[in-house]
């Protein structure tokens, strides 16, 4: 198993960040990394083709920041930020979070006290900065998420993730093939796992969300830049863990609701007019297998919020379902000609090629 080792003192963290027209949110996280008790060692800010003078702004806060002029993609900046940091330790923040006071500290403190622990990812808190409803319900049930999950972590996070930079390098960071947001991360901590390093989820280190979500781009984000590419991942490795999004209790749910439009359909067709019997039974059963997470809901927010989240919840379960068959098909008879990216990235690794200025 690929292990690291470093002195008994704290070692120096390197914050990595790639930004992309990042507005008020990137303003509001360098901020909170100003606030930083320790300071990192340094902050690496890659400005990824924005257009929108993030870059300027992160210098003027005193970032060292590289270029890119042309975007692409956060695996890519993320990479290139990774080479040029001088710290033991690589934190990758996303641009549209606040992180809290001592998350240097933590970090710090964990991969002095823990010589096996190769990475760990932190948790998003409960406060999320958006305050529209979709917003809430997408940070608050990943809080959950993060909360309820294992603490011995089988994925990476690039929102708020730390790890040795011996490890990140021995890796080959992050594939770069994915040109968007999407589940680079979760690839990465394939490899990281594949090869016998330890992962951490640190669930004390919580950063706030501050990009607010409509149900559209909710919608996109989940289906083609997450589940999609996600499901082919799965099937190519021939791994399903237990954990995160893809527990057990989430993909009896996906069936639950598929069963449910099954017996609506029938139902409403004339084809089994008991089906509408059954209705009521199964929606209950959808109820208790999710209760955990509704009590969550209700203690958080309210009974209407509960109200409003449930529909949207059995939403996502109808499309992460749909995205695992597309998935599926794609893996199973790839069409011609398709590009190696998104839904179809290869796993070999690249790495940011020229074009690079430094600040």
């Amino acid at each position: 198993m690929g292990h690291s080792t470093m002195p008994f003192s704290s070692p120096t963290v390197s914050v990595v960040i790639p930004v992309w027209n990042g507005g008020e949110n990137f303003r509001t996280c360098l901020s909170s990394l100003a606030k930083a008790d320790p300071r990192p060692e340094e902050i690496l800010v890659v400005a990824d083709g924005d257009t929108d003078g993030s870059g300027d702004l992160a210098r003027d806060a005193g970032a060292r920041v590289l270029r890119l002029p042309v975007r692409g993609g956060p695996a890519r900046a993320r990479n290139l930020g990774a080479r040029e940091a001088r710290g033991e330790i690589l934190f990758f923040v996303d641009a549209d979070v606040a992180v809290p006071v001592d998350a240097i500290t933590q970090i710090a403190s964990a991969f002095r006290k823990e010589p096996d622990l190769a990475a760990l990812i932190g948790s998003y808190d409960d406060e999320p900065g958006a305050k529209n409803f979709v917003s809430q319900y997408k940070n608050l049930f990943h809080h959950y998420i993060h909360q309820t999950s294992k603490e011995e972590a089988s994925t990476f996070w690039g929102a708020c993730g730390a790890i040795r930079r011996d490890v990140f390098m021995a890796v080959g960071g992050f594939d770069e093939a994915y040109p968007e947001p999407s589940i680079e991360d979760i690839e990465m901590g394939h490899r990281l796992k594949k090869a016998g390093y330890r992962i951490q989820l640190r669930k004390q280190l919580r950063i706030k969300h501050l990009k607010p979500w409509k149900l559209i781009s909710l919608w996109r984000s989940d289906f083609f830049q997450r589940a999609l590419p996600w499901t082919r991942l799965i099937l190519r490795e021939r791994q399903f863990p237990n954990d995160l999004n893809l527990r057990l209790s989430h993909r009896i749910s996906v069936i639950l609701v598929y069963g449910l439009l099954a017996l609506l359909v029938l139902g409403a067709s004339g084809l089994w007019p008991a089906a509408f019997l059954a209705v009521g039974a199964l929606m209950a059963f959808l109820l208790v297998v999710n209760v955990p997470l509704y009590r969550f809901f209700i203690r958080k927010r309210g009974l209407w919020f509960l109200i409003r989240a449930i529909p949207l919840h059995w939403f996502y379960y109808f499309y992460c379902g749909l995205a695992f068959v597309i998935g599926f098909i794609r893996y199973r008879f790839p069409g011609k000609g398709r590009p190696g990216r998104n839904g179809s990235a290869p796993s070999k690794t690249s790495r940011a090629k020229g074009g690079v200025g430094s600040e």
